[in-house]
């Protein structure tokens, strides 16, 4: 840790991206509940991630991160909760039979509850109000009450991820990810999914290679019953995050256990800012959002901020430029890295980059487009000689409309049927399936070169 370095010492540095409280004294009070609170994680969680990323950023493993691009309170429900367990584990039972290499499952849940917005005042026809900024700051409600920020939210959301991790660690855990029986795993909509049909065929030849494993064994496979799953969510509301930021006993260093891995994001990673302060000083794993208006100079500076010992597994560098701009901004990124000797893990984010908005206004993504920058982003590290070691996704478990394409043929004419983010749009269960073997399909072509 470094020496200069305090939970709190990110308050003397710009900050982005805050909130501002009517009542400090309210918002100093809840943040002293939080400290006292359990942790929601545990620092070896944390430490085993990191063991993980150090792996794939080798090469030996590979990362799928996904979930909602800002959760909801009223999504903390047993049945939303493990449709979206469901998609992360078919995801990546998928990446696993394609890849041949274990996947590493971050889910963007339990705490993904703060959002970045363009401007701080939202209006609507003769009335200014605070933009929304997530479940965790203020209401979505277009009034006056419901948009000013509440820190009284802020246990609500601890509260929130509490239960949401409670269930999951009880479903990973209890058998919900066995492959003796994946058909716990379908949702009630894949039977019409054109994706169905390949997909079992998958299950049917991993459970035969099972059979056949256990016939030689004479027993089951041991631990095939459950899996590794972690958390991570965008680093936003620092006062939130300091509030869950502590020492644990017999091992070194500040850990923040509200997530196994937080990151920053592309708006807040300011050189001299507060998220950047606050991050350098902390024990975890983290992320940095990394898109087209980043320098290389930048990019080797803030690696030296975040990552000076080059510790295996600390640092991963998500790029995320869409599907127009990444062939021109993504290599002087890769040689840049390689110039400083230092190893990070790298992760596609093929959503941000592609967000567009339909003549109506809505906020859409192109299935064609998402594809095309993960396809270029896979095509460019390897000829470069780097490893893409990841991937990012805005993804449900729900059969919503958000983005348009893909073979579920989702149009946009079709937006407003189920269109149900409060944010950003996501890619449905059908979408995210077909995602999964797109890249299983290309790593095959890619290795067969």
């Amino acid at each position: 840790m470094p020496n200069d370095w305090t939970p709190t010492s990110w308050q003397t540095k710009p900050a982005t991206q805050q909130p501002l409280y009517p009542d400090l004294r309210e918002l100093n009070a809840t943040v002293e509940r939080l400290s006292r609170l359990p942790p929601l994680v545990t620092s070896w969680e944390v430490d085993a991630l990191k063991r993980h990323l150090a792996a794939a950023a080798a090469g030996r493993q590979f990362v799928l991160q996904g979930g909602d691009c800002a959760e909801s309170f009223a999504d903390c429900e047993s049945s939303s909760i493990a449709n979206k367990l469901k998609i992360l584990l078919q995801m990546s039972l998928v990446l696993v039979h394609g890849l041949k290499k274990p996947v590493v499952r971050i889910g963007r849940i339990a705490g993904q509850y703060a959002k970045p917005r363009s401007a701080e005042m939202e209006t609507r026809g003769d009335k200014t109000l605070w933009s929304y900024r997530g479940d965790l700051v203020n209401e979505s409600d277009f009034t006056e009450a419901a948009r000013m920020p509440n820190p009284q939210l802020l246990l609500r959301g601890y509260e929130r991820a509490a239960l949401t991790l409670n269930f999951v660690r009880s479903l990973a855990e209890g058998g919900f990810a066995d492959l003796h029986h994946p058909e716990n795993w379908d949702l009630r909509f894949m039977v019409k999914s054109p994706q169905a049909e390949q997909y079992h065929r998958m299950v049917a030849s991993i459970g035969e290679s099972l059979r056949f494993m256990e016939s030689l064994a004479g027993s089951r496979v041991g631990e095939i019953n459950r899996v590794d799953f972690f958390t991570s969510h965008e680093g936003l509301h620092l006062t939130y995050e300091q509030a869950q930021t502590r020492q644990v006993p017999r091992r070194p260093g500040w850990y923040n256990l509200s997530t196994h891995l937080p990151w920053i994001g592309d708006r807040t990673r300011h050189l001299e800012g507060a998220h950047v302060e606050y991050f350098r000083g902390i024990v975890n794993p983290i992320g940095v959002k990394v898109g087209n208006s980043i320098a290389p100079e930048e990019l080797t500076t803030l690696i030296d901020i975040l990552h000076p010992t080059d510790e295996p597994g600390r640092l991963t560098l998500i790029h995320r430029f869409g599907a127009r701009k990444i062939a021109q901004s993504l290599p002087p990124l890769i040689n840049a890295v390689r110039r400083t000797g230092k190893t990070v893990l790298w992760v596609c984010d093929p959503m941000h980059g592609n967000t567009e908005s339909t003549s109506d206004g809505i906020k859409t993504r192109d299935f064609a487009n998402i594809r095309s920058e993960l396809e270029h982003a896979f095509d460019i590290h390897q000829s470069l000689g780097s490893i893409l070691g990841g991937v990012h996704f805005e993804l449900t478990g729900e059969d919503v409309t958000e983005c348009i394409g893909g073979s579920s043929g989702v149009e946009t004419s079709d937006l407003p049927r189920a269109y149900k983010t409060l944010v950003d749009p996501r890619l449905n269960y059908e979408q995210a399936l077909e995602m999964a073997m797109l890249i299983a399909n290309h790593s095959v072509k890619i290795n067969a070169k």
